[in-house]
């Protein structure tokens, strides 16, 4: 018996060092918007005031468009994901992208909340204060479940609807990255606030691409550094323990708007199984699938996904 505890209480200490030695080399501190900004943040980008936060905002192309174009990035992302389609439409169209609360330089909501419906309130407050009365809205992942939650509930706000791997109905996933299923996990979600190891972030990126060799360097420190910014990670907690998957869904149908809808063939988080729905219960939608893509279509090959897009708002309502 005695043997038995002695083994027990070395194991344990052993466990114990080595804990200790795992979050002293990740030891990962949070990093100001100051410190962040010179590399993540440059012209044309701003920050406005909504709701308490100090919004990263990117407004370009021709002020004159009566209907710009708005773009909500996923969870862990940021308005960077739409780098490559903001090139190509800033050329004819009004282009406005923004760090959604909890991610990017935004940060966290100072009251907590990141409900789907506090995420369409805050999107609104962005029209508002712009003084857009019409856009066209998209979003990817979760933002395209607050695009789509927005049109429902906003009908006269959104004149027309992209939805690129959007969330929003129950769905079982083929892989889910690291760092979301890390978030989802008692403790281990805690420990995140303080560790966080660069390789758990680039696999995370990589998990979401068709073609994980696209993932770049570059890439990952954008995902890491923001995922370091004061309060992202602890409000990436908040928002996995705040979702409600396909608590809106019976609500879709009510979608009477042009609706493109792009998916990603080899998307691992949520099937394309789910665009095939989005589909069928929004009449009149169109459906453009990319076989050798995964979750962030956009990110992975922005001059491939845009195509359909331009095609999409050629086209008279």
């Amino acid at each position: 018996m005695k043997k038995t505890l002695k083994l027990i209480s070395g194991l344990a200490l052993i466990l114990v060092v080595a804990a200790a030695i795992f979050i002293t080399i990740n030891w990962e501190p949070d990093r100001s918007v100051d410190e962040l900004k010179d590399r993540w943040a440059k012209p044309p980008s701003q920050f406005i005031q909504i709701a308490g936060m100090q919004v990263h905002l990117r407004d370009e192309g021709p002020r004159n468009d009566p209907t710009p174009i708005v773009l909500l990035h996923g969870t862990g992302a940021s308005l960077h994901t739409w780098n490559g389609w903001a090139d190509e439409l800033k050329k004819n169209r009004r282009v406005i992208r923004f760090d959604m609360p909890a991610f990017g330089l935004t940060g966290p909501s100072p009251d907590g909340d990141y409900t789907t419906e506090n995420y369409v309130r805050f999107v609104v407050a962005i029209l508002d204060k712009l003084k857009l009365d019409h856009v066209i809205l998209g979003g990817n992942s979760l933002g395209g479940y607050v695009a789509w939650v927005t049109a429902v509930l906003y009908p006269n706000r959104i004149e027309k609807l992209i939805l690129v791997d959007s969330s929003g109905y129950r769905f079982k996933t083929k892989s889910m990255p690291l760092a979301f299923r890390l978030a989802n996990t008692p403790v281990l979600n805690q420990l995140m606030r303080f560790v966080l190891p660069r390789s758990i972030v680039e696999k995370s990126v990589r998990n979401v691409y068709g073609d994980p060799s696209k993932v770049t360097s570059e890439l990952v420190d954008r995902y890491f550094d923001l995922a370091t910014r004061t309060g992202n990670r602890q409000a990436l907690v908040g928002r996995t323990t705040q979702r409600r998957l396909g608590s809106l869904a019976n609500r879709v149908p009510e979608l009477h708007l042009p609706t493109l809808i792009l998916w990603g063939g080899l998307d691992r988080l949520i099937p394309p199984e789910n665009g095939d729905r989005f589909h069928r219960e929004i009449v009149g939608s169109k459906l453009v699938k990319f076989d050798n893509l995964g979750h962030v279509p956009q990110e992975e090959d922005p001059l491939k996904t845009v195509g359909p897009l331009i095609d999409f708002l050629a086209q008279s309502n």
